[in-house]
């Protein structure tokens, strides 16, 4: 049952504060006034929580991948060493150093101590655990072996953690350069350029055309820069929130998937994904349709998330899992075999894994490759400007010399 922080009054000086459990706001309130109390104000723990830590748009900002691997590595041997549930929370409770995370395991412990199901308590949370996690440890809970389960969770959490890290790392450096350049060459344009090509206007001489392009160039940054720049942040408002919208998120995955390099990236990356948590889910003895489910809410791309649940309502009518997805686009060959081999030797989990693990080798290998690739790219498209720039501002001196001469 939901629980509610609130203030009130008893009687004209006395204001308390203090918490206390209902189905809803109303039930609440009307709790509250049964007590003599008068009701100064009144909201959902967690919503109270998030509101006073000034997280109220996206929870999960406040707990990081790793801290939540950490605490389920952590819950897993805390188990395995013989605690109950709720003294393994108190222990995980003094030891978080997560202001965000130890309220959440607070909210846990009290749930768990008040006989609600650690799966329960969980999905009360979606924001932080999601629908793989919630599903794993309601069938840990089911068949007793709920340290094995959060362990394998660990495992899960700490390998994602391990890929988005090494995209991250290796995607900095290049993002770092573009940044740079860009700002380099927005500044040469706007500030130092209209003051060098000036001169070559008071002299009054016909100019080469790259002189003359950079002068115009160069104007019209000059001019408005300011404007420019406020245009740039409306797109990317603008970009932000079409991308957010249904329409917006699908028509830009479409893009993406059908993009040279970036395309078979992420395709790679997201059957990796599908891999790795379909066959977390069966070997823990999740049955197949609620596991495909559970898989397919865990694709970032709507194309690919689209066609899975296609292929799981073939699953739902009596088609094997191979065959449902070797009907759709974006599964390569050499998936569907590893996923036949695996339904016909009863070895379903072996194969997806080997399938997860075959694609995040090539995903580093891809890494690897773009980044190589990006580095020079951007030095040599910096170069050019930047070359062009100061070619079209010597050309005029190297005629001026001529003419002296």
């Amino acid at each position: 049952m939901p629980r509610f922080v609130y203030k009130a009054k008893r009687g004209p000086q006395e204001v308390i504060e203090g918490k206390i459990e209902a189905e809803n706001h109303k039930q609440a309130a009307q709790k509250l006034n049964e007590m003599g109390l008068y009701l100064l104000s009144i909201d959902e723990e967690t919503a109270a929580f998030i509101k006073k830590s000034g997280r109220n748009i996206f929870f999960r900002k406040g707990i990081a991948l790793r801290d939540l691997s950490n605490f389920t590595r952590q819950l897993s041997n805390l188990l395995d060493a013989g605690l109950t549930m709720i003294r393994a929370l108190n222990v995980l409770i003094e030891q978080c150093e997560n202001p965000n995370l130890k309220h959440i395991i607070q909210l846990l412990r009290d749930d768990v101590r008040d006989g609600v199901t650690l799966q329960a308590a969980l999905a009360k949370h979606p924001d932080i655990f999601s629908n793989l996690y919630v599903n794993m440890v309601s069938s840990g809970e089911i068949s007793g072996t709920m340290e094995d389960v959060l362990r394998r969770l660990a495992d899960f959490l700490e390998r994602d953690e391990e890929t988005v890290s090494k995209i991250r790392s290796s995607l900095t450096y290049p993002a770092l350069m573009a940044f740079v350049g860009f700002i380099t060459i927005f500044v040469l344009l706007s500030f130092v350029a209209p003051r060098l090509t000036a001169i070559f206007l008071d002299i009054g001489q016909a100019l080469p055309l790259p002189t003359k392009i950079l002068i115009a160039l160069s104007s019209f940054f000059a001019r408005f820069w300011l404007l420019i720049l406020f245009a740039i942040g409306i797109a990317a408002i603008a970009f932000n929130r079409w991308i957010k919208s249904k329409e917006g998120k699908t028509a830009f995955d479409a893009f993406i998937l059908k993009a040279p390099i970036i395309g078979p990236f992420v395709q790679k990356a997201e059957i990796a994904r599908f891999g790795r948590t379909l066959g977390t889910l069966v070997n823990n003895g999740v049955p197949i349709v609620q596991a495909l489910g559970v898989a397919s809410k865990t694709m970032d791309n709507d194309i690919i998330r689209r066609q899975l649940e296609e292929a799981r309502q073939d699953v739902v009518e009596g088609a094997p899992l191979s065959k449902s997805i070797k009907e759709r686009k974006y599964f390569p060959a050499m998936m569907i075999n590893m996923i036949a081999v695996g339904e016909e030797s009863g070895a379903l989990e072996r194969a997806l894994f080997k399938v997860a693990d075959t694609y995040d080798t090539e995903i580093d290998r891809t890494v690897k490759t773009i980044t190589a690739l990006l580095e020079p790219t951007l030095i040599l498209c910096m170069g050019l400007i930047v070359g062009f720039i100061v070619i079209a501002m010597l050309l005029p001196v190297f005629q001026l010399n001529l003419m002296v001469k």
